[in-house]
């Protein structure tokens, strides 16, 4: 996608072929710089300190990752280490497990010798799949907003509210749900995103933006309370967001806060659609909220923010007062009853099981 009007993926194989580069999203909106991977500990902590985050990229990243370890051993016991190292790193993106564990299955049976190349070209292959997983969301997304904006006045915008960041950076290209509203801006449809700043971390604000600035889609960032008024006085048309975990039945797994704009689309009757790529889906996993492993990140999220100063410089401030206990659950679950629908690379599905196994019948039954 764009920066400053260049092409960028998040995540390449270096010139030297010897490392990975990501783009480090821990340094936006406020400077664009990429990072070098060389080691095992360096793309776990990427994943961990999230340089890289989105349940897509983290699944790419874990792969190259395992390529950087077996370059250093690949032995039985070096591959059963980076695999426990990776899986590790962040507990409820579902992509980080399906990554690993098909490495471990093609990687197992090899010679030593063989294990480092196959797992670099699988890392890649991973990554190609990324992309085209996400146009093919995109595809069938723009078929939504193509027939919701016929319904609009002539000359009114289609006007998305998303949540998160389910953009290109989440993702190798693309994004999950950005993809539609990219596809529909470049084919000339009109459209306006509701940006979801979406503390603690602040993707929406900090990510979403800066992406949809980069391309040039028409967008405002709002407060993360605000979407509920929204909705009230009819300036949301549809929500999309995104997922890093969809259970068998349809819940999903999002950053926290989902379920919450969730809850006010069914109150106004807005559109509530997800943006499913197919490795974010758990066969094994049917009740989300009792299943779906929440990860409970550091209390300083919440406590502290950091921004550019009015003099130029970065500087993180604590917003609550010293002594005053935080919490930071990172996700939350949204019942497969308020979702309208999930948009998958196959098309769209009623956020149900057999919805579900309707578009992806090549899934062993009970897996």
């Amino acid at each position: 996608m764009n920066v400053q009007g260049k092409h960028w993926r998040t995540i390449w194989p270096g010139a030297d072929g010897e490392s990975v580069e990501i783009i480090d999203q821990t340094r936006l909106p406020h400077e664009f710089a990429t990072a070098r991977l060389t080691t095992l500990d360096e793309a776990a902590h990427a994943i961990r300190a999230m340089l890289v985050r989105g349940a897509p990229l983290i699944g790419a990243t874990a792969a190259y990752g395992l390529w950087l370890a077996l370059r250093a051993d690949a032995s039985d016991a070096g591959l059963r280490h980076a695999h426990t190292t990776l899986l590790a790193t962040r507990p409820t993106a579902i992509n980080l497990r399906w990554a690993l564990d098909r490495a471990l299955e093609l990687l197992q049976p090899l010679p030593a010798a063989t294990r480092a190349t196959a797992a670099q070209r699988l890392a890649a292959r991973i990554c190609d799949e990324d992309v085209a997983i996400n146009r093919g969301i995109g595809e069938a997304g723009l078929t939504i907003l193509r027939a919701l904006a016929a319904r609009k006045p002539a000359g009114q915008p289609l006007n998305i509210l998303t949540h998160c960041n389910a953009g290109w950076l989440a993702t190798v290209d693309w994004g999950t749900a950005t993809a539609p509203i990219y596809l529909a801006h470049d084919d000339g449809l009109k459209v306006h995103v509701w940006v979801d700043e979406t503390r603690p971390r602040n993707q929406g604000a900090s990510l979403t933006a800066w992406e949809l600035l980069n391309h040039g889609v028409p967008h405002t960032v709002i407060v993360d309370n605000a979407g509920g008024h929204l909705m009230q006085h009819g300036q949301v048309d549809l929500v999309i967001v995104g997922t890093d975990r969809t259970t068998a039945d349809g819940d999903v797994c999002n950053k926290i806060g989902t379920y919450l704009k969730a809850l006010a689309a069914r109150d106004n009757g807005v559109p509530f659609y997800v943006a499913l790529p197919s490795p974010s889906i758990d066969w094994t996993v049917r009740d989300g909220v009792r299943e779906i492993p929440i990860e409970e990140r550091t209390p300083a999220e919440v406590t502290h923010l950091t921004g550019r100063t009015a003099g130029g410089a970065l500087a993180t401030i604590r917003v609550t007062p010293e002594g005053s206990p935080a919490a930071n659950p990172a996700f939350d679950v949204t019942p497969a009853r308020l979702i309208t629908g999930l948009i998958t690379e196959r098309g769209v599905a009623p956020a149900t099981a057999a919805g579900l196994r309707e578009l992806f019948p090549d899934r062993p039954a009970g897996s």
